[in-house]
């Protein structure tokens, strides 16, 4: 069983930096045309990428699921135990290499791409630590469990 407190704790950073891009966003994918709102959008969206594959990383040690060799792999076993779907391992794992790109060759990060995640893939975060709040019964859906411990939860498509 993971640990709880880690697991609260990750999902806690990814709701903070989606709350943090809703905020500075609008979630409005014509905003990214400013430097300083692409700057914070990026920043707050590799952490919340790091913070998925940190909870990803925990899952598979603490369920002793295997070793990848990549980064992204951990996703993989994760579909492969069925902690997630195979969608969403794919959305995870190219997430993943979303983030390898924003830090080691920030300069070929493409606008486009960027309103793309804005608009249509932000969700698959919260569907990835709500998959795993759901698969480890670790909270309630709807206002009680991790909605305390976590955060407020966030929908990215409210108003």
């Amino acid at each position: 069983m993971p640990d709880k407190d880690v697991v609260f704790a990750k999902v806690a950073a990814i709701q903070k930096c989606l709350r943090r891009i809703k905020h500075v966003t609008g979630l409005d994918p014509d905003r990214l045309e400013e430097l300083d709102t692409q700057d914070i959008f990026v920043l707050n969206l590799q952490r919340a990428i790091q913070s998925a594959i940190d909870l990803a990383t925990h899952i598979v040690a603490s369920e002793s699921l295997g070793l990848s060799d990549t980064i992204g792999g951990h996703f993989a076993l994760l579909e492969k135990a069925e902690i997630i779907t195979k969608s969403l391992s794919k959305k995870m794992q190219s997430m993943v290499g979303f983030r390898n790109i924003a830090i080691h060759d920030y300069q070929a990060l493409d606008p486009d791409i960027l309103k793309a995640i804005l608009s249509k893939n932000l969700v698959d975060l919260e569907r990835f630590y709500t998959a795993i709040l759901k698969h480890f019964k670790i909270a309630k859906t709807g206002t009680g469990g991790a909605g305390k411990r976590a955060g407020k939860g966030l929908t990215i498509n409210d108003s």
